[in-house]
């Protein structure tokens, strides 16, 4: 019995590692269910029997994306140094949205939307909701223990995200040739991580 389940979780681990390939390689409409299973060296019946259909495939693999790039990985029992903490947050947040993965998911939901809306859906709720609920506890947490004043928890994950996103990843976004070092990177996130315990300091 454990010996069954062990294969099964491997070729589950196949499967997805070849639908994470194939989709940020190929898009979500040329990665063929046939193709995945090549490429996975499973049948194409192994792979229907692990996800049920090509959205859940694909939804399971942005998941296994997402998972393997955390971004809120911080403990929420000592919040008392709100700078020390927001600052590895909007560092590890940059590294994560600047990934040569994360960037290759983002494009292909996006290039997708249009003819497959349900893969912007899969993405949405995988990816940006599920981070912005994480960060949005992070904010919750620090006003309820009077560390910032923080009235709508969710309006201040949305401006610290998009706050942190700044010009690396537009730059990375439209390919542009000129990039941002990383010491003015780390300029900018410091500069507006102060912004934001500014802008939400108890009065």
């Amino acid at each position: 019995m454990v010996n069954k389940r062990s294969k099964n979780e491997t070729k589950r681990k196949q499967i997805l590692n070849s639908a994470i390939d194939l989709f940020t390689e190929q898009g979500y409409a040329a990665a063929s269910m046939d193709l995945i299973a090549k490429n996975a060296d499973v049948s194409k019946q192994t792979v229907y029997s692990h996800f049920g259909s090509k959205d859940d495939l694909f939804f399971a693999a942005i998941e296994q994306v997402c998972a393997s790039l955390h971004i809120l990985d911080l403990s929420m029992d000592d919040l008392s140094d709100p700078q020390h903490i927001l600052l590895q947050l909007a560092q590890r947040f940059t590294e994560v949205i600047t990934s040569k993965q994360a960037c290759s998911v983002h494009k292909i939901c996006a290039f997708e939307s249009g003819a497959y809306p349900q893969v912007s859906d899969i993405f949405y709720q995988a990816a940006p909701l599920r981070v912005t609920n994480e960060v949005a506890q992070l904010m919750a947490k620090l006003h309820e223990q009077k560390i910032l004043n923080i009235d709508n928890a969710w309006h201040a994950a949305l401006q610290f995200l998009n706050m942190m996103k700044g010009e690396l990843w537009m730059q990375i976004e439209f390919n542009t040739k000129e990039r941002l070092t990383p010491q003015e990177v780390d300029d900018y996130l410091r500069d507006s991580v102060d912004f934001f315990i500014r802008g939400y300091a108890i009065k």
